[in-house]
Order: C-alpha cells, then sequence, then structure tokens
C-alpha cells in the first residue's frame, strides 16, 4: 500500500499529472474578462437553449447520475472545439481511463484520434490508484501546474474536469474540499479556459444541484446544468437543465435529448418556424382523384395531414395511395411503418392496386420499419429526421403516430409529436400521419390520442356505419385549412382497380351505402323503369291519335274544296244561262220584225 502522495502516477505521454504540493495564491488573481461571447458546444438543440454555447472564459459545472451522458456532453464540447472552432482542449478523467474514453467515443465520428495526433486535443489520466492509503493532507496544485504547461504549449482554450468527485472524496472534511474546489475554479478563471466540471448525482437527486453533496458549487460557477436519466413505463427517457447562466438568456425548461450517432441532440421546439417557413400554394395529389376534388385540389406542398380511425378503416391505404402519388411525380418519399412489417404493407396494398414495390426498387421509396427502432417517442423523432435527411425526403408517412402513446408518459410523447409537425413546417416536408382510435373509447392507442389535430392543416377522418347488418367505410374532412373542402360523408370503397369515394346518396336524410343504398337503388331505378314504358306507351298512343287527326283533317280538307268547285260551277252555270235567255228574246224580236216602240209624246197645246 502506498501512502497518499504517491497516489497518483508523475505525468506520462499519454497525458496523466501530479496532484501534490500547493499553492494558493492562485486565489488571489481576478478574472481578465468578463462574459462577452459564448463558446460553441456543436450539440444540435443545446447552443439554441443557451442562446449560443457555454460561456467563454468560465466555468460550467455539469450534474448528473450514472449513465446521464455527463462524459459525452463534456468529451463533445471538446472535440467541436479542436474540429470546428481552432481551439485546442484538454480532458482530465479522475474515474475511466483516457484510452477507454476514446474508444467509447469512435462510434461518434469526432476523429478524436486524429486531434491528438494534430495536438488539438490532450487526455490526461488522472485516477486515484486502487490501493490507495491516505497518509497526510493533499491538494490539487501539483496536477494544476502540470496542466498550467501543458495549456501553455497546446494553448488550450478548453479543458475538462471529468467526475471531479471521485477525488474530492478523498479529502479529509469539507473544509478542504472547499478549498481545492475554490483552487480549481480561480485557476481556470485565471488562465481564461472555458472549463467544465462534471459531478455524480444520486438517483433520486437530479431536481437540483443544491441537494448533491457539493451543492455550494452552483453559487461558484456561471453556468450550471443537470442531467437526468430515468425509467418512465419501462422506457428510457433522458432530459437536461440548464438551471442558471449569468450574464445571460436562456431557456429554462427541461429539454429532452437522446445520445445518438453523433453524440448529443436536444430537442428544441422551433416555435417560430412556421411563420419562418415558406408557404406554397402548389398542391399535390393525394392519390385518390375524388378526394384531390374534395379537398378542392388535393393537399398544399409542405402540409401535414392526419388521418384518424378505427382499425380497419383503410388508415394504411390513403397512406400508401398518397406516397404512391408522390413517387409516381418523382418526389422522394419516406413511409414509416409501426404496427406492421413494411413487406406486408407493401404486400397488403397490392389487393387494391397501389405498387409500391417498383418505386422501393427504384431507390425513390424508402420503407422503415420502425420496431426495430427501440426506445422514447424522442428516439424516434431523431431516428425518422435523421433518416428523412439521408434518403432526401420531400414527402413522409408515419402509420401511425398514435404508437408513439406507448413510449414514454403523455406529456413527452405530446411534446415529440408537436416537434415533429414544427420539423416538417421548418423543413417544407408534406407529411401525412394516422392516428389508430380504440373502439371503445374513441381515443388513441393506450386510452390518450395524441393532442395534434389542431396543429395539421389537414384532419381526414374515417369511420364505420352500420347500415343493413354490414359495416361500411366512410371519409369525412373534419378541415383543411386554406381550402374550400367538401362537408359531405362518403363512402369509400376499395377494390382490386383501386380505391375510389362514391357519390353521396341520401334517403329520408340519412346517408345510405352498401347494400342499403344498392337496394335503395335498385328500387328507385324500377320505378324510373316503370315511368319510362308508361311513357312510351302514352307517346304511341298520341302518335296514333294525331294520325287519325291528320287523316280525318285531309278528308275534310278534299270535301271542302270540292264543295268549293261544286259551288263556283254553279255560279258559273247561273251565269250563263242568264246571258242565253237574254239574247235568245232579243234575237226572237228581231225576227218578228217588231217596230221600234214609239217613244212618248210630250204634253202641249191642242
Amino acid at each position: 500500500m502506498q501512502a497518499a502522495a504517491a497516489a497518483f502516477p508523475a505525468p506520462t505521454a499519454s497525458g496523466s499529472g501530479p496532484l501534490l504540493t500547493g499553492d494558493l495564491s492562485v486565489l488571489t488573481k481576478k478574472p481578465k474578462r468578463s462574459i462577452q461571447s459564448k463558446a460553441l458546444t456543436g450539440i444540435a438543440g443545446f447552443d439554441e437553449i443557451t442562446g449560443g454555447g457555454l460561456p467563454r472564459s468560465r466555468t460550467t459545472l455539469l450534474v448528473g447520475g450514472p449513465g446521464s451522458g455527463k462524459t459525452v456532453l463534456a468529451l463533445q464540447f471538446l472535440a467541436h472545439g479542436a474540429r470546428a472552432c481552432n481551439e485546442p482542449g484538454i480532458f482530465v478523467a479522475f474515474e475511466e481511463r483516457s484510452k477507454r474514453i476514446v474508444g467509447n467515443a469512435e462510434s461518434f465520428g469526432w476523429s478524436l484520434a486524429e486531434s491528438q495526433r494534430k495536438k488539438k486535443l490532450y487526455f490526461m489520466d488522472a485516477q486515484p490508484r486502487h490501493d490507495l492509503v491516505q497518509s497526510g493532507d493533499f491538494d490539487l496544485s501539483g496536477m494544476l501546474a502540470a496542466l498550467e504547461a501543458k495549456t501553455r504549449e497546446m494553448k488550450a482554450k478548453r479543458i475538462v474536469f471529468d467526475a471531479l468527485d471521485v477525488v474530492l472524496a478523498l479529502l479529509p472534511d469539507v473544509t478542504a474540499e472547499r478549498r481545492e474546489i475554490y483552487r480549481l475554479h480561480a485557476w481556470l478563471l485565471a488562465r481564461e479556459l472555458t472549463g467544465i466540471i462534471t459531478l455524480k448525482s444520486g438517483a433520486d437527486e437530479t431536481n437540483s444541484i443544491s441537494q448533491q453533496p457539493f451543492g455550494f458549487m452552483q453559487f461558484m460557477v456561471d453556468c450550471a446544468v443537470i442531467l437526468n436519466h430515468s425509467v418512465v413505463l419501462g422506457v428510457s427517457q433522458r432530459s437536461l437543465r440548464v438551471q442558471k447562466y449569468r450574464g445571460s438568456g436562456f431557456d429554462e425548461n427541461e429539454s429532452a435529448f437522446l445520445i445518438g450517432n453523433s453524440g448529443f441532440d436536444v430537442a428544441v421546439a422551433h416555435t417560430l418556424s412556421r411563420v419562418d417557413a415558406k408557404v406554397s400554394n402548389e398542391r399535390v395529389s393525394s392519390g385518390i382523384a375524388r378526394l384531390d376534388t374534395m379537398l378542392g385540389g388535393g393537399y398544399y406542398r409542405g402540409a401535414s395531414v392526419l388521418i384518424t380511425g378505427f382499425s380497419g378503416t383503410a388508415k394504411t391505404t390513403l397512406s400508401g395511395a398518397f406516397a404512391e402519388a408522390a413517387c409516381r411525380r418523382g418526389e422522394r418519399t419516406m413511409f414509416v411503418c409501426f404496427d406492421t412489417n413494411s413487406t406486408e404493407v407493401i404486400r397488403n396494398l397490392l389487393s387494391v392496386g397501389i405498387h409500391l414495390d417498383r418505386y422501393v426498387k427504384s431507390g425513390r421509396l424508402r420503407m422503415i420499419s420502425a420496431r426495430a427502432i427501440t426506445g422514447s417517442a424522442e428516439t424516434y423523432l431523431v431516428r425518422i429526421k435523421a433518416l428523412a435527411k439521408e434518403h432526401g425526403a420531400r414527402c413522409v408517412v408515419i402509420d401511425p403516430v398514435s404508437a408513439w402513446s406507448k413510449s414514454g408518459n403523455d406529456l413527452s410523447t405530446q411534446s415529440v409529436a408537436d416537434r415533429l409537425i414544427d420539423w416538417s413546417k421548418g423543413e417544407g416536408t408534406t407529411l401525412v400521419c394516422t392516428s389508430l382510435l380504440d373502439e371503445m373509447s374513441g381515443q388513441g392507442e393506450g386510452g390518450s390520442q395524441l393532442q395534434i389535430s389542431a396543429l395539421v392543416d389537414t384532419w381526414i377522418h374515417l369511420n364505420y356505419l352500420i347500415q343493413a347488418g354490414e359495416r361500411n367505410r366512410g371519409l369525412s374532412i373534419v378541415k383543411s385549412r386554406g381550402t374550400t373542402h367538401s362537408n359531405q360523408v362518403r363512402e369509400l370503397i376499395l377494390s382490386d382497380a383501386g380505391v375510389t369515394l362514391a357519390d353521396t346518396y341520401t334517403a329520408g336524410g340519412e346517408v345510405l351505402m352498401g347494400t342499403l343504398r344498392w337496394e335503395k337503388e335498385r328500387a328507385e331505378r324500377g320505378v324510373h323503369e316503370a315511368a319510362e314504358v308508361a311513357a312510351k306507351l302514352k307517346r304511341v298512343r298520341l302518335d296514333a291519335e294525331e294520325a287519325e287527326l291528320e287523316v280525318r283533317l285531309k278528308s275534310l280538307q278534299t270535301e271542302l274544296v270540292a264543295k268549293q268547285v261544286e259551288k263556283a260551277l254553279l255560279v258559273r252555270t247561273t251565269q250563263s244561262d242568264k246571258g242565253e235567255l237574254s239574247r235568245g228574246r232579243t234575237q226572237m224580236k228581231e225576227l218578228r220584225g217588231a217596230d221600234a216602240a214609239i217613244p212618248a209624246r210630250k204634253p202641249g197645246p191642242p
């Protein structure tokens, strides 16, 4: 066993350093400048929450339980500074060996080994030895002296002290702990280093730093961040909260985060994305011609569409029709299946004339079986965003988004669903989501429907109408912003020829579908046909009567002409007889030689 003076190895090429000897003069030094800028962390979302990153040339306290991601966040901060900001950094490991840390971080693609070769990163192993026996007092001044030399050599700007509590636990009392913490903080300020100190917290002590054994440090540092890792309803949930940030505004709310393929990914709701996003008046087809007509021309480009309904109401079918129409237009599309394997979805849609397999083979359509994505709803969102970006998708289908209600508590799931809509708006992606309703409660899966209907642009509802002992699918448009959409309930018909909507048919104030409609239409056709036959018979009878009248009219016209001729002949005959008689009398007088008549004598005198 060795004494405390030999508890920490001397500096080596790999980067270790002593912890002994003391010089408290650093406590009298004052920082040369105040917070004038911030150091970007390169962590998606976190830089937005903090308004630009961590306070430059100041110290940040990072507190979290086991597995909460303290080391990953701190290491990503250093890696980003080395690669993107030309700010060399030093990582002091008090708990885990630097080789293991670098090896574990290889999957993130930060190129730590390359940064080490370029002398942009330096790892110091400062773990207490396992056979340590404390003998006398010790302090951190020896280690700080070694770091001082390395800082000047590298011109380091960033530094991380990971798991400082491991060393502080070796100190004899609280007074010694406070002394060394203030020594370290003063040393950081004097060198104008942007530093992170990580500390472990208990499993039930993550809501406030003040509850921690070294809670007084929150009053000393300029920024304090709490990391939480818990399990809710069997689902892992990670979140962080910025507890304080001197001299800067920040988002005080708790934000979910993931540790993904590229490191930390903090969820941030882009509340201004809808205002800033470009609004398009272009319409895209839903894949069903008659539905496009009901919508006044189809969906808007970049709109969010929600299709709700019970199981078996053809939500997936409508989604598949949209995906096929998008691929037919030449747009790259992604279809995420939660309830069914993607190959089964392709096979099932063939029965209604929707052929997605050809577009999958061409690479235009990407089918994702989301059951392969395990974790929280936050995991789903991050993966979907990453896959959509990788595929270059202009259209995304999620079937059903209500499956997220099984992934954690309602509040976190609702937040993820809201940010899904925000993301699609910001990217200009046309998003179609389905939501499964519970047949008994009318709510989403698990009895808690995601309340995203107020956020989406178009809401289509599918339901069953039971008439004459059979179920028929009905479709109605609950809302469609910016369109003069139909308010009718239409029957959705699925057949080998494809998907279509029947004309609206009402009788007695009720919309009829299926067999009842067919019987009613057949009865009406019979009545119509009988009326047509009766009309034809009456037409024939009227034609015959008209012909008869025309014959009688012609006969009367002929008789009239005969009478007129007879009358004219009678007139001519009468006139001829009178003339002959007059001429005969004259001729007789001449033959008799009769004297001319003696004119009468005028009266006069005798």
